[in-house]
C-alpha cells in the first residue's frame, strides 16, 4: 500500500527501514552430502526468511523485508548442493558441503546463507582404526555424525548457524549406524534414531509462493546391518540413509541434505548429494519493474493477493 512519500510495503510484512517499496525474500543455501561408509546425513543449507511473520531457520523469527531501489541491480547467488562422496576413504569419502546463497546489492546489507555442513564419514584405513570417525561438520544445518567408538567424538556434532538451522545428530558411541543431518525446523535424531540409523531433521514450511512448501530437511544416516532398512530424510526433501544400493540426494532447489551410505563392500554406490538452493522474492504487483536476468519463474497476483512472486532456481539479478 502506498504511504506519504511514494514507496509502497506489503501488508504481509514489517516495513523495511529505506528503499523505494518493500520486497519479502525467502534465502536458501545448498544442502550437503552424507558421508560415504556408516556415515551421517549432510544438514540442510541456511534458511533466511522475511515473509508474513513466518519462522526463519534454527527457531529464529521473521526478519524485515528489503527495501529495494528504483534502478538499482541486485545479485542473486544460488548455491549448489554438496556432491556426492563415492569412495569409502578420505579425502573422496568425504562428504562435501553445500554451497551460500546470497542477494547483494550496492545499498543493502547483504542477506546470505551458509551452506550446509557435511555428513561424518567412518574411515577405514587399510591397518588403521575401522572407528577412526570424523564428525559432523558445521553448516546452515550440521551434518550427523558417522558411527564411533571414540566417546568425545559421538557426543560432538556438526552445529548449526544461529538462526540459520539445527545441529546434526550424534552417531552413538559403539552402535552400527550413524546420526541424520539437521534440519532448518529441528535437529538431526529428533524423530528416530534406532538401529536403522538417525532421522534427518525437519524443514520449514513457507507459503511465500501462495501455498505452503517445505524446504531444507537434513538428510538420514544409515545402519552396517546388512538388509537393513535406513534412516528417513526429514520432511521437506531431505535424502534418506543408503543400504544395499546409493543414499538418495537432497532434492533439488529445497537446500536440502544428502543421505549417508552404509559400508564399503557395496563399492559402487554414493552417498546421497545435497540439494540445491533457491531464492524467492516478493512484492506488490505494480512495483515489479519486470527487469530480471537468470529466468527466474515469475507469478502476478499470487492467489488474488495482488502481489508478485520470483523463483530464483538458479543464479541471476532483479533490478528495482
Amino acid at each position: 500500500m502506498p504511504l506519504g512519500f511514494g514507496k509502497s510495503i506489503l501488508t504481509t510484512q514489517a516495513v523495511a527501514a529505506a528503499g523505494d517499496y518493500d520486497v519479502a525474500f525467502l534465502v536458501i543455501a545448498g544442502g550437503a552430502s552424507g558421508g560415504r561408509w556408516i556415515a551421517g546425513g549432510g544438514g540442510a543449507g541456511g534458511y533466511r526468511n522475511s515473509y508474513a511473520s513466518e519462522t526463519s531457520g534454527g527457531g529464529a523469527s521473521s526478519e524485515t523485508a528489503l527495501g529495494v531501489y528504483i534502478g538499482t541491480q541486485y545479485t542473486i547467488t544460488i548455491g549448489a548442493g554438496g556432491s556426492a562422496a563415492s569412495s569409502v576413504n578420505t579425502p573422496a569419502g568425504t562428504a562435501n558441503d553445500g554451497s551460500a546463497s546470497s542477494i547483494a546489492g550496492g545499498d543493502i546489507t547483504t542477506v546470505s546463507t551458509v551452506g550446509g555442513g557435511g555428513g561424518g564419514n567412518n574411515n577405514d584405513y587399510d591397518g588403521g582404526d575401522p572407528f577412526s570417525s570424523t564428525i559432523g561438520r558445521d553448516g546452515g544445518s550440521g551434518g550427523g555424525n558417522s558411527r564411533t567408538s571414540v566417546p568425545a567424538q559421538a557426543a560432538s556434532v556438526g552445529s548449526g548457524t544461529a538462526n540459520q538451522g539445527f545441529d546434526g545428530g550424534p552417531g552413538p558411541g559403539g552402535a552400527t549406524y550413524s546420526g541424520g543431518g539437521g534440519g532448518a525446523a529441528e535437529a538431526g535424531n529428533t524423530d528416530g534414531l534406532d538401529s536403522t540409523g538417525g532421522y534427518g531433521g525437519d524443514g520449514l514450511d513457507s507459503s511465500i509462493t501462495g501455498s505452503a512448501v517445505t524446504r531444507c530437511g537434513g538428510g538420514a544416516g544409515c545402519t552396517s546391518t546388512d538388509d537393513a532398512s535406513n534412516g528417513r530424510g526429514g520432511d521437506g526433501g531431505g535424502g534418506s540413509g543408503g543400504g544395499e544400493g546409493n543414499a538418495t540426494d537432497g532434492t533439488t532447489n529445497t537446500g536440502s541434505g544428502g543421505g549417508g551410505q552404509r559400508e564399503k563392500g557395496h563399492s559402487g554406490d554414493s552417498s546421497g548429494a545435497g540439494g540445491s538452493g533457491v531464492i524467492i522474492l516478493r512484492m506488490a504487483d505494480g512495483d515489479y519493474s519486470g527487469t530480471t536476468t537468470g529466468s527466474p519463474t515469475v507469478s502476478t497476483d499470487v492467489g488474488g493477493s495482488g502481489e508478485t512472486v520470483l523463483v530464483y532456481n538458479a543464479s541471476g539479478s532483479y533490478t528495482g
